[in-house]
């Protein structure tokens, strides 16, 4: 088995490090690095609310999210979904993925007839861009709660806890933490897990590739996913406690 990527053991992390307010017109924003992988996550608030909701006469707010990876994000260029005329499967699916994970632990009637849409865009791409766009987003999430609340647009604070997430593989029959490329591609298995900070999951996205697994194994790269996640919360916890003075909101053109 190759050496791992910053000379890690199968159990640890990518170093992780974080930019606050990489986007000036963002109630919040965060430029969040895992290992070579490099996510934009930012939060912007509308003071409106989806069609559906005022036709269903459903009280709060909502929550959505839109992912997607930038042409140099990648060795080859990837084409933009602008021109190609659509989304592409991959990043709807984790566009669905980072609105489900922070609608778990936001509290959207709290959050009032307003609409915050959480944009996460991949700068470099090596392996976990989903994992870290999560872990990136709930911050920028964060963030924009703050500003908001100190604008005195926003009382009470609608995020319940802390979200983050984790890839765990089997890679030559050895589970491993926080997989970088070369490893989710020759991995055996790879599993996608995302926590709430009190230890409750959201979700699990599991497959083997070309290769099947026990339930024991299932259990044992849970296990690892849980113990890599609650170090990500303790980074994202040491981050927010860091944060240099936000910037007071500008005020909405009249």
């Amino acid at each position: 088995m190759n050496p791992r990527s910053h000379g890690r053991s199968p159990r640890d992390l990518r170093p992780l490090s974080c930019v606050w307010d990489i986007a000036a017109n963002a109630a919040g924003s965060v430029l969040l690095r895992c290992g070579k992988t490099e996510v934009i996550c930012t939060v912007s608030a509308e003071e409106s609310v989806p069609r559906w909701m005022k036709e269903q006469n459903v009280a709060g707010g909502w929550l959505t999210a839109e992912y997607s990876m930038l042409p140099a994000s990648t060795h080859d260029r990837k084409p933009r979904d602008s021109a190609r005329g659509k989304v592409d499967g991959r990043s709807t699916e984790i566009q669905r993925l980072l609105g489900r994970s922070l609608r778990a632990v936001t509290d959207l009637e709290a959050l009032g007839p307003r609409s915050l849409w959480v944009d996460c865009d991949v700068l470099a791409a090596d392996g976990g861009t989903r994992t870290t766009a999560i872990t990136g987003a709930c911050l920028a999430l964060r963030r924009a709660i703050e500003r908001l609340q100190s604008s005195g647009r926003l009382t009470g604070d609608p995020l319940r806890t802390a979200v983050a997430a984790i890839s765990v593989g089997l890679l030559q029959g050895t589970p491993m933490l926080d997989l970088d490329y070369p490893e989710d591609r020759d991995a055996e298995v790879d599993m996608n897990v995302v926590m709430t900070g009190t230890g409750r999951l959201v979700e699990i996205q599991a497959g083997g590739e070309e290769h099947d697994f026990t339930r024991q194994e299932f259990e044992q790269l849970l296990g690892l996913a849980e113990e890599g996640i609650r170090k990500v919360l303790s980074f994202q916890e040491s981050a927010w406690k860091s944060r240099p003075a936000a910037a007071p909101l500008a005020p909405k053109p009249a």
